[in-house]
């Protein structure tokens, strides 16, 4: 494989205001940046792509579009492209290309999204940090990590911090592998979303207002998000008040969710651990337009069914719900001021023009430990509120795991 490698600078220099002064003889800062997009604009399928040891000040967005393109850090600690002087650009990287593999690097800072993936097949993102370095701000991008529309998609040992929506995120897209990355305080942590077949596994996700969502929303293109496994994680005291701007639908997510499953079908949960997360350990969840209006996309169906919660570590959870919100007041008000560990609407798809039945939703539930539950009857007013568990005791069938073309991968961790 070819390798273009920018020896732009010694490794031992960081390129900070420094490097501008009138003495210095190293390539300035404006120079390395376009000397790195002349690279990757001109760069030719199979090419490496080295970026050396420092930090390096960043203006405007980096594109990639060359198909087979390999972008290689020095480390996630040590090679630091930063965009906290960002000019032009919506995102720090945006990359539209097919059999991409960044790693061995972070991205701090960025106007926008940290890192945009658009319509890419083989995707690898590898030990990426994604960082915005004044902790969690309403004025932060929104996304860290950020294939959309991608498919064949590996994220692995990478850390997403202080993203005003979505740290790890993957959507509208199909074949995704997410294991062994940390996200904190972000707002949500890792999310699936209208996203076919996919594994999550050995993370952890700490600190967030919500740690793991997987869900579908209406008026996206792609629909039929499915084939979710969220396994051997662990997802604790996600409690960071959530500072979401108001004008996104992410700032409806309350604070302390641990594991969130929307609108969506065939998911399983198991074999993690879940705790101290204030509002609910898990909240399954219908979706509701945030502003009352009806669901206009004919595709789009709003309900939760076929989800297998099995053999995970629960405990501490719905101890001090979020009641900002007015859905969570109103139910404090007729369940307590402390909800259960897992938490469920109740709200079933009709059949056949007549009310569905608990069968039809096909929530199992079974090895959870002492976990607590509350079915809060959404749809009946919460007049009919379910505590026991006993009547959600069921299997269902294993999820098949996910593999990918790319490094061997073949969904594990079980």
């Amino acid at each position: 494989m070819k390798r273009l490698v920018l020896a732009i600078l010694a490794s031992s220099l960081l390129l900070t205001a420094a490097c501008n002064s009138a003495t210095s003889t190293a390539t300035s800062p404006a120079d390395f940046q376009k000397k790195l997009q002349e690279d990757l604009i001109t760069a030719k399928p199979g090419a490496v792509i080295e970026i050396p040891e420092g930090k390096f000040n960043l203006d405007r967005t980096l594109s990639l579009k060359v198909d087979k393109i390999t972008i290689r850090g020095k480390g996630m600690d040590k090679t630091v492209l930063s965009f906290s002087g960002q000019k032009a650009g919506s995102a720090g990287m945006l990359v539209k290309a097919n059999d991409f593999t960044i790693e061995d690097l972070a991205i701090e800072d960025a106007a926008g999204d940290a890192l945009k993936i658009e319509d890419g097949t083989n995707i690898i993102v590898r030990r990426v940090r994604v960082e915005w370095t004044g902790g969690p701000k309403e004025t932060n991008g929104p996304y860290g990590i950020y294939p959309v529309t991608c498919r064949n998609v590996l994220i692995e040992d990478s850390i997403a911090i202080a993203a005003s929506d979505a740290g790890i995120y993957v959507g509208q897209s199909d074949t995704v592998v997410m294991r062994r990355n940390r996200a904190e305080r972000n707002v949500a942590g890792i999310e699936i979303e209208n996203t076919k077949n996919a594994d999550v596994y050995e993370n952890t996700a700490t600190n967030n207002t919500g740690g793991i969502m997987a869900f579908n929303l209406p008026d996206l293109p792609v629909q039929g998000g499915g084939n979710v496994r969220i396994y051997n994680n662990r997802i604790i005291a996600n409690n960071t008040p959530n500072f979401a701007p108001t004008s996104q639908i992410v700032s409806g997510l309350p604070t302390g969710t641990g594991v969130l499953v929307m609108a969506i079908k065939n998911v399983e949960v198991f074999k993690n651990v879940i705790k101290d997360n204030n509002t609910a350990n898990i909240n399954i969840t219908t979706f509701s337009p945030p502003d009352g209006k009806p669901i206009k996309n004919a595709e789009y169906n709003q309900f939760v069914a076929s989800v297998y919660i099995h053999d995970n570590e629960i405990a501490g959870g719905g101890k001090q719900p979020d009641v900002r919100l007015p859905k969570i007041t109103a139910l404090t008000k007729v369940a307590g001021s402390s909800f259960a560990d897992i938490l469920y609407d109740g709200v079933i798809e009709p059949k056949d023009g007549k009310p569905g039945a608990m069968a039809d939703a096909k929530l199992c539930l079974e090895n959870n430990g002492a976990a607590s539950f509350l079915n809060y009857d959404a749809g009946g007013g919460f007049k009919k509120m379910v505590k026991d568990a006993k009547g959600y005791k069921c299997s269902l069938p294993a999820l098949a795991a996910i593999s990918l073309p790319q490094a061997g991968v073949v969904g594990g961790g079980l």
